[in-house]
């Protein structure tokens, strides 16, 4: 190509001469101006052909890819919240969730009351395993099971759809009972809930309900029937409403929690019986020092007021539970249950959590990872159950119990307890025979979560 170009440019400058110079000899000052004007076009050829070497010598640069705009959300992500949790741009996240809790506990009564079944054992009070995620459009789900004691039981099974301040939720779940028993059992002053909670039969039911959340208040509501392994039995037709009222204002640091529930529940079937009952603040026996017995049931409403508040450290909550049993032909007892608590975190800088009616997490602002001690909180509280009414001697119990906390880390707690009973018409007799005494209990619970 270099010759032709050569020849070409040769040729144009040979075909401009002037015609004359075509046809006469030249002379030899022309001779030598046509040499410097050749020597010149050479030059100016060679000049180009270099650059027309590197033109077509460097290969075209390759296209680049475009770089990722800055506020484009990748895919898909991987937070951490104590386990993995998967999230898309699109609305889609993947948790797996789960609590170990052991407990190491004794009751210590009268001789004859609990023989060797209130002595010191160890047991897995929950092993929760299950995930939890959202999918787009406003839908959530959870599916958890508890695995302790070589036996399977369903927790929270539920799809819920909401994407404003009302959510519907199908499945199982707490029907909306008692700050006590909304607050999880990961984040409870102490390692058994208040006595009523148990005496009244408060467990995971299925349903139907809804949850509207504007500002500083709350509804739940919701229609159930019973727990999902009690409805493996065909003769369970029981049904029951539920509903909470929650004003939650934060005043400032403070906050508040004002709270009030309603309950009523059929069984629909009348040869229904029922049991109110409650263990000694300890899980590890099966003894309980008030109890009911069977008794028929027709129907039964409860009534529950609540209210807390959370001042820097310094926290306080009280409730009260009247439950009442329609029966058949006798007398319709009220029962009765509610405690008073106070509690102090004692870390600088940490506090008592709170959220959507409940308790949270107490999170150390200086955990043991970062050269802190974590989170220390000391709790007192009363506790009083009355299953005397309408001819019923179930019995009486109060409890004052203490107890302190320890959170190293955020998903890691220890709680110890101690409790003093006092309890009078009891289910179970001392070998005396005597139905009014006392019993200590006492307890050492170690938690993980995730």
């Amino acid at each position: 190509m270099r010759h032709s170009l050569t020849a070409a440019l040769l040729a144009t400058s040979i075909l401009c001469l002037p015609s004359t110079a075509r046809a006469q000899t030249m002379t030899a000052e022309e001779a030598a101006a046509l040499r410097a004007e050749l020597a010149a076009l050479k030059a100016q050829v060679a000049t180009l052909e270099s650059r027309l070497d590197a033109a077509t010598g460097q290969p075209a640069p390759a296209a680049q890819p475009k770089s990722p705009s800055v506020a484009a959300k990748p895919a898909s992500e991987i937070g951490w919240k104590g386990a993995p949790e998967i999230r898309t741009a699109d609305g889609w996240s993947f948790k797996p969730r789960g609590r170990m809790q052991v407990d190491l506990a004794a009751v210590d009564t009268p001789v004859g009351a609990t023989d060797a079944r209130g002595g010191l054992k160890t047991e897995f009070r929950r092993i929760y395993l299950g995930v939890d995620g959202k999918i787009p459009g406003g839908f959530a789900y959870r599916v958890e099971a508890d695995v302790a004691n070589n036996s399977v039981e369903l927790t929270d099974v539920y799809l819920t759809y909401g994407t404003g301040p009302l959510s519907v939720t199908a499945g199982q779940i707490k029907p909306f009972w008692s700050l006590d028993e909304m607050t999880s059992d990961l984040f409870t002053s102490f390692m058994e809930r208040a006595a009523f909670a148990q005496a009244f039969g408060f467990e995971r039911r299925v349903g139907l309900s809804a949850q509207y959340r504007r500002g500083d208040l709350l509804l739940q509501a919701g229609v159930f029937g019973d727990n999902a392994g009690d409805l493996l039995d065909d003769s369970n037709n029981a049904v029951s409403l539920d509903g909470r009222v929650v004003w939650m204002p934060k005043l400032g640091d403070t906050q508040l929690h004002l709270a009030a529930s309603g309950h009523w529940r059929d069984p629909n079937d009348p040869a229904a019986l029922g049991r109110y009952r409650a263990r000694p603040f300890a899980h590890t026996t099966d003894v309980r020092l008030v109890d009911t017995g069977l008794i028929d049931v027709a129907s039964e409403r409860g009534i529950g007021l609540e209210g807390a508040v959370i001042a820097g450290p310094f926290h306080a909550a009280g409730e009260g539970y009247w439950h009442r049993v329609n029966r058949t032909g006798p007398a319709d007892p009220t029962f009765f249950g509610g405690y008073a608590e106070v509690g102090m975190v004692l870390t600088p800088g940490d506090r008592r959590g709170y959220k959507d009616g409940g308790f949270d997490r107490l999170k150390p602002t200086k955990p043991i990872t970062a050269g802190g001690v974590g989170a220390f909180e000391v709790n007192a509280r009363y506790d009083h159950l009355d299953l005397n009414d309408g001819g019923i001697v179930g019995g009486r119990q109060q409890a004052a119990l203490i107890s302190l906390v320890w959170a190293p880390v955020d998903y890691i707690r220890i709680n110890a307890n101690y409790g003093k009973l006092w309890v009078g018409d009891a289910r179970v007799a001392t070998a005396t025979g005597d139905r009014d005494y006392t019993a200590d209990t006492f307890g050492l619970r170690t938690q993980v979560d995730f």
